[in-house]
């Protein structure tokens, strides 16, 4: 079946269609159309797609969205980001099946590509998501308007970086399962505290659905403010985690050989006992959560389990390969996608239980403001703790750890990610393991791609 007639964008968008065409995908970047695809030209500050209409034509579009008359086919709208909100609403309200969202200061990518693993696992073929890390403005309403019309789950992650942003999102999402996954100190630079943090996180309760669940992490220690920003309107409020009182909780979890846990969960007078592929407790959290929005949305459960056991790393956020080193080779973790404090800590934990020599390369963590110092200083302990051998450190806000680890561990600081790989080449040797973690804008990614230019398995 098509995604989208030119009958269907022109009813959703209040457009006029220039002639009858089909389309069997949507997007706004020119680089990614394809053969079939709709084309937005969406207008930005420093762009406008109307210019890349020729090009995505030429690509194989099926049709366009535009503010301005052109030749090619296509719907004619007085604003095209509006257009662009109006078909996701639309998606969504042809979607009979159940929808979820995620967000979280940490991990919702990650969970949102389990939970999208364990309903496929399933029902193959019947469950959409958002790709990468579509979570703003625009990314949320691609992705909605991306959903093919029969299927059965949703599953939407979404982000913010200032309060009001969640809610605007949620309400239109409309998800029938809201989870959070962790409240930690990113975006600390647009945030007065934590507990702001957590306020903006628990927005995305206000959109859901009459009758729908709320997800909460029973660990974190604004679980209650999240409970009391869930109970307007959730019907039921479940909570997941390690501690005893969660209603979907980790009764048992044992390191396996291969670096993930086989894990135990208790839920009600239900258990459950399943592999998760992926290393650290942070994952068994999560984990637990997977299984309380399965069970929200009707799901098996054991066939999340099942999925849970074979999801190997994300590129940028736990990926694992071996590089060529010499006559040898040596462990890759790349977690170079993003970072804040939270996720620094969780993933050197992760590194402490690799039994080799540990690297690490570490790119500052942005958008923290007047705490930025503070949070860099703390990662001395958990790198020392880790057994780290050799650090990195990229970026001029790394100042702070590396004041903080002098005399502790042995590290150099540099100014860019060219640098580092330069460092790192100089060091790295067979039998390493080297987490590579930072936030986004450092663009570690290039060094990752580097080293795996010589790759030689997953792992």
């Amino acid at each position: 079946m098509s995604l989208w007639t030119s009958a269907e964008i022109a009813s959703a968008t209040g457009g006029a269609a220039s002639t009858e065409f089909t389309v069997s995908g949507v997007t706004f970047d020119s680089r990614e159309v394809g053969p079939g695809d709709l084309f937005l030209a969406l207008k930005g500050e420093t762009t406008d797609g109307h210019r890349f209409l020729d090009q995505a034509f030429a690509q194989g579009a099926g049709g366009a969205v535009v503010s301005m008359a052109v030749e090619h086919p296509h719907v004619l709208v007085d604003d095209t980001m509006a257009a662009l909100n109006a078909l996701g609403a639309a998606s969504r309200v042809r979607m009979q099946g159940k929808v979820i969202g995620v967000t979280g200061s940490v991990g919702k990518t990650g969970t949102k590509e389990a939970l999208f693993a364990a309903l496929d696992r399933m029902e193959p073929g019947a469950a959409h998501r958002s790709v990468k890390s579509y979570n703003n403005h625009t990314g949320v309403p691609l992705s909605l308007a991306r959903m093919p019309r029969e299927a059965r789950f949703g599953v939407f992650e979404m982000g913010m970086n200032h309060a009001g942003e969640l809610a605007e999102l949620t309400r239109l999402v409309r998800p029938h399962v809201a989870m959070v996954t962790t409240i930690a100190p990113a975006h600390m630079g647009f945030f007065a505290s934590e507990e702001a943090i957590a306020d903006a996180k628990g927005e995305i309760f206000q959109g859901l659905e009459p009758g729908g669940t709320a997800v909460v992490p029973f660990d974190s220690p604004h679980r209650d403010r999240l409970i009391a920003a869930a109970r307007p309107h959730a019907a039921k409020v479940v909570t997941f985690g390690l501690g005893q009182g969660a209603d979907y909780r980790a009764v048992e979890s044992i390191r396996t050989r291969t670096g993930g846990t086989f894990v135990t969960a208790r839920f009600g007078d239900r258990e459950l006992s399943f592999t998760i592929a992926q290393p650290g407790a942070h994952w068994v959290s999560n984990a637990m959560g997977i299984l309380a929005v399965v069970d929200a949305v009707g799901g098996d459960l054991e066939m999340a389990g099942l999925a849970l056991a074979e999801m190997g790393g994300l590129p940028g956020r736990g990926a694992r390969f071996l590089t060529r080193v010499g006559e040898g080779e040596a462990l890759v973790i790349d977690e170079s996608y993003n970072a804040n404090p939270a996720s620094m800590r969780a993933t050197l934990k992760v590194l402490a239980q690799e039994h080799a020599r540990r690297l690490v390369v570490l790119g500052e963590m942005r958008e923290l403001g007047e705490h930025s110092d503070g949070f860099h200083a703390e990662l001395a302990e958990p790198i020392e703790a880790a057994g780290v051998s050799h650090a990195i450190l990229v970026g001029e806000a790394m100042g702070a750890l590396a004041n903080a680890l002098e005399g502790r561990v042995d590290f150099v600081h540099v100014p860019d990610a060219a640098t580092a790989r330069e460092r790192l080449e100089a060091v790295l040797a067979p039998g390493d393991a080297v987490l590579v973690k930072g936030s986004n804008g450092v663009r570690l990614s290039t060094l990752v791609a580097a080293l795996a230019e010589r790759q030689s398995c997953s792992t």
